[in-house]
């Protein structure tokens, strides 16, 4: 369980509260401005000192708002796939293998995961080459062999055309949950918003 207790961060909003099970998928909309991305910066711990910011962020039984940011154990997927092309695409995924992942299974974890999202024999790939949907589907891939607690997802699919959208929006949260981890959703698009899944909507600090 994640979960956001009496969070205020002056001055976008107040008192924001939710919880997201396991599994499950909550999504977090408002209009620009609102402080969304904001929210998901106080998550990871990297909110900037221009904002004063009050409240609890706990994951199962670990209190994270006062862990660096290490320690967290969140991963996050912007917009953009953010990859490095000065490597190839096997490269950009094992930078996310944690340390003690070590020899040839550190290659393994890489070809299966790649194997899973339909990318099998891209591993060597410079991904400059990969279309838009692929480097999408790398940037997800990068974040999970993270091995995060929780996935924080920053407007994912803003940048995809509406067909490839909704390929890649099904491919992510039928990855999500089969690793039974809670998931944050930020969109401005409410065909986003997986079927009966709870929506925190975010109003200015009045």
């Amino acid at each position: 369980m994640l979960s956001v207790n009496n969070l205020s961060i002056e001055p976008l909003f107040r008192e924001v509260n939710f919880r997201v099970p396991r599994g499950e998928i909550v999504t977090l909309m408002g209009p620009s401005g609102s402080g969304k991305s904001t929210l998901f910066s106080w998550m990871i711990g990297a909110l900037s000192a221009d904002f004063n910011a009050q409240g609890e962020l706990w994951l199962d039984e670990k209190r994270c708002d006062t862990l660096t940011v290490e320690k967290r154990g969140l991963g996050i997927l912007f917009q953009d796939a953010l990859l490095f092309d000065s490597f190839s695409v096997g490269q950009n995924l094992m930078l996310a293998l944690p340390a003690h992942i070590t020899g040839q299974r550190r290659k393994d974890d890489v070809q299966h995961a790649l194997h899973s999202a339909g990318l099998a024999g891209h591993y060597a790939s410079d991904p400059a080459t990969l279309s838009g949907g692929e480097r999408a589907r790398v940037s997800l891939l990068r974040a999970l062999l993270a091995q995060p607690q929780a996935l924080l997802l920053d407007e994912p699919f803003s940048r995809l055309d509406k067909t490839l959208r909704a390929s890649f929006r099904a491919w992510v949260f039928d990855a999500v949950r089969a690793r039974n981890i809670p998931v944050v959703l930020v969109t401005h698009d409410e065909e986003d918003i997986p079927p009966g899944g709870d929506v925190i909507q975010l109003s200015r600090w009045q």
